[in-house]
């Protein structure tokens, strides 16, 4: 009998899970999506590969899974940093910074990029989840243009110029450079939307 992790059956599962996403997550930064199996999966997390089968019906599914749980945390994350901010400039200045913070293994993974690689149906969902991402940054722009923080623009453009942006950008881990590397980041947001970053106050990640 697999041995059951955690004291209750549904602590099980959600232990499990984690496991999964997070031999997935390790997996796809050593070697890439297309290049992991699902025994492979299995073997780094620790469990039995009937197990992934118990959760996840084959690859993508997990993979759709593992993002959601992603996309989930740093929405959560996102939106309680924003919690109490209520000037248009400094919450976009938030929103920089915490994208920088998060690591999308789903974008840095190496390897064909993941629109080659996954069915229709499953790159989809990935858009719908990209959507979710978005949504906080495209709320921003719309308050700071209704209270003339921004001067209007054409949000369907540039939300997803300024989420390709910060996705492309490579930070430094930690020190100085880092901070640089972030209030530059934030410097040119700003300037893309039309704000003098000045007007925002320095602060860094």
């Amino acid at each position: 009998m697999p041995k059951i992790i955690g004291a209750t059956l549904a602590e099980h599962r959600a232990q499990v899970r984690l496991r999964l996403f997070g031999a997935l997550s390790a997996l796809m930064e050593r070697e890439g999506f297309d290049a992991i199996t699902l025994a492979d999966i299995a073997g780094e997390a620790g469990v039995g590969r009937t197990a992934v089968y118990n959760h996840f019906p084959d690859k993508e599914s997990l993979l759709l899974g593992f993002i959601e749980n992603e996309t989930t945390s740093y929405i959560g994350a996102l939106e309680e940093s924003l919690a109490g901010i209520e000037d248009p400039v400094e919450q976009l200045r938030t929103y920089v910074q915490q994208q920088i913070r998060l690591k999308r293994v789903y974008h840095l993974a190496p390897g064909p990029d993941l629109r080659t690689v996954v069915s229709r149906n499953t790159m989809l969902r990935l858009r719908e989840h990209i959507s979710q991402i978005e949504a906080p940054l495209r709320r921003i722009l719309i308050q700071g243009i209704g209270t003339g923080r921004f001067p209007r623009q054409d949000l369907d453009a540039v939300v997803p110029l300024i989420n390709s942006c910060l996705n492309a950008r490579h930070v430094p881990e930690d020190g100085p450079r880092r901070d640089r590397a972030i209030e530059e980041t934030v410097a040119f947001v700003m300037r893309a939307v039309g704000v003098d970053p000045s007007v925002a106050v320095r602060r860094t990640a």
